[in-house]
């Protein structure tokens, strides 16, 4: 018996499941038109630099048909490692029109993390940097055997003055980006690959529910369904959008706006450092962009930028948020300075391609959730400890089924079993509350939730209630072992004080201002017991609060 999703009732006026037959198509094919319609507009820009769609048109073939002259099949692996950067583009869309799979490689992971997925993902290729050639290149191709193919790109186009010696490689194929897009080397046309639905477009990194990275595997149904169930949700027309995204492309939330900017022939702001916030501001003022993406994290470092407050914000239409919670109070702070109901936040993860939820465009949003399912999109709320299905108004683990979820991790078939169960539902690790109208808010990870001697406690809760004291800018609440009650976990906070803020006091009196404040609105054994303040939080790749490593440094001070 089919559930009811009593959540559509919710959705903007009109909104209605697609018809799955739109999404029997691959990626490339669902984009040919786009590139013949508009081949003078401009398809990115980067430090000045207009790329026009007839030339990412022109380059993304040249760098296919590299690819397929070096012997690359369908379904081959190709690891791109680069900042958000015109060469990022020519080779997501070549090596996908070869019909290989794109998996993201961030330029930040040490030497052996890029060896582990390469080698796990069966890599054939590995574009990146000049300036990493002569450590990390030399590296890799020492450890892996499979890696028959380096391409560079240039440092300098965004860190003038770097440069790194490019050399041959016996047993290797070594080019640059010069070498492949030069006039003559390569054909301009677009290879003849037949490309289907089922075929794996990108092989995802991501740590996952449970262990080590694993490569998400999704395929250009997965892609295609999500990017036309999230067009459908926005309303957005084609030509209409300018965007600037912080987000990196070696990022799932990246590479999806990348995507959906193609497929509305949009003009993309391409930001190669997304913490440096004074060019992020310059671009805006002379690109005007209608659309904003950004994790919480950069948004408040925006926020921290006089220039950015300073700024007029007219044109920006959409504010996205993703990939962690926003705090409700810096919601609302950020909504003074762009403009009350742009903020749209969402959540996804890169096994579902990535988006399942959002708030509505022009319906209510509730600042705080993350909004109500997507199109096409069923969720079920399971109790962590049960399996069983809770009521609404409690917190369960969010299962999801739909057409974006992935085909399953590459060469882990007992991970995959893991996560998505006998019904077809992906267990996602996130805790969230639905309320009576169906919009949901996350109070958790299952891997992030602290047991207090029986008792959940519930950090995304929690870290927001604390967010609310004026001297907090940002905080992460991590369990550390309690030595007195084996099992228990005593709540420690990690709070960044706001540079702005004026007490009079010493910081021990600072933390009881804070301790108190946090006793007047959660239950006793939800208020921390070690609080430590950082001057700054640490912060993964892609500008989420970095827990893992507030854990692990945990450890090893108690050790």
């Amino acid at each position: 018996m089919k559930r009811e999703r009593f959540w559509q009732k919710y959705w903007d006026e009109g909104l209605e499941d697609i018809d799955p037959a739109l999404f029997e198509t691959a990626y490339t094919d669902l984009i040919r038109p786009v590139f013949k319609k508009f081949p003078d507009k401009t398809a990115c820009a980067y430090f000045g630099r207009h790329v026009s769609y007839a030339e990412l048109d022109r380059e993304a073939n040249r760098f296919a048909h590299m690819l397929l002259a070096r012997g690359f099949q369908k379904g081959d692996v190709l690891g791109i490692s680069l900042p958000n950067m015109p060469e990022y583009l020519f080779a997501w869309l070549g090596t996908l029109r070869a019909g290989c799979a794109v998996s993201g490689v961030s330029p930040l992971l040490s030497t052996q993390q890029v060896a582990y997925q390469l080698r796990d993902g069966n890599a054939k290729g590995f574009v990146t940097l000049d300036i990493f050639f002569a450590d990390k290149v030399q590296e890799l191709v020492a450890q892996l055997e499979n890696l028959r193919l380096i391409v560079t790109a240039k440092a300098g186009s965004f860190l003038p003055g770097f440069e790194g010696k490019v050399t041959p490689i016996e047993g290797r194929t070594v080019y640059t980006f010069e070498e492949i897009l030069q006039e003559g080397k390569f054909p301009t046309d677009e290879p003849g690959v037949k490309i289907t639905p089922d075929d794996i477009a990108y092989l995802q990194y991501t740590g996952g529910t449970t262990g080590v990275p694993k490569g998400a595997m999704l395929s250009h149904r997965n892609s295609v369904a999500d990017l036309l169930i999230y067009q459908k949700w926005l309303g957005w027309k084609e030509g209409e959008v300018t965007a600037l995204c912080g987000f990196p492309f070696f990022h799932i939330a990246g590479i999806f706006v990348n995507a959906n900017g193609i497929y509305l022939g949009g003009l993309q702001i391409l930001i190669p450092n997304p913490r440096d916030t004074d060019h992020m501001c310059a671009e805006m003022e002379k690109y005007k962009p209608t659309l904003l993406v950004n994790v919480p994290a950069l948004y408040q470092l925006l926020m921290a930028n006089p220039k950015f407050r300073a700024m007029d914000h007219s044109h920006v239409e959409t504010c996205i948020s993703s990939a962690s919670p926003f705090p409700e109070e810096s919601q609302k702070e950020f909504e003074k300075i762009v403009g009350k109901g742009k903020l749209l936040e969402n959540y996804g993860m890169s096994e579902t391609s990535p988006l399942i939820v959002s708030n509505p465009v022009k319906g209510k949003k509730k600042l705080g959730t993350i909004g109500l399912p997507l199109l096409n999109t069923d969720i079920r709320l399971l109790d962590p400890g049960t399996g069983r299905e809770v009521a609404v108004g409690e917190p369960g683990e969010m299962c999801v089924k739909g057409p974006q979820v992935m085909v399953g991790y590459y060469g882990k078939p007992e991970e995959t079993r893991h996560v998505i169960d006998g019904d077809g539902y992906l267990h996602t690790g996130d805790v969230v509350v639905q309320d009576e109208e169906g919009y949901l808010r996350i109070v958790d990870r299952t891997k992030d939730m602290i047991i207090v001697s029986g008792y959940k406690v519930f950090s995304v809760k929690v870290e927001a209630i604390l967010a609310e004291h004026p001297a907090i800018r940002s905080v992460a609440l991590i369990g550390v072992p309690n030595p007195e009650r084996p099992g228990s976990e005593i709540v420690k906070a990690f709070v960044q004080v706001d540079p702005m803020y004026v007490f009079e006091g010493d910081e021990p009196a600072l933390k009881e201002d804070i301790l108190m404040f946090a006793k007047a609105k959660l239950a006793p054994y939800e208020v921390p017991k070690m609080m430590e303040f950082r001057k700054e939080l640490p912060l993964t790749p892609v500008g989420k609060l970095d827990k893992k490593l507030l854990r692990r440094e945990a450890r090893e001070a108690k050790s």
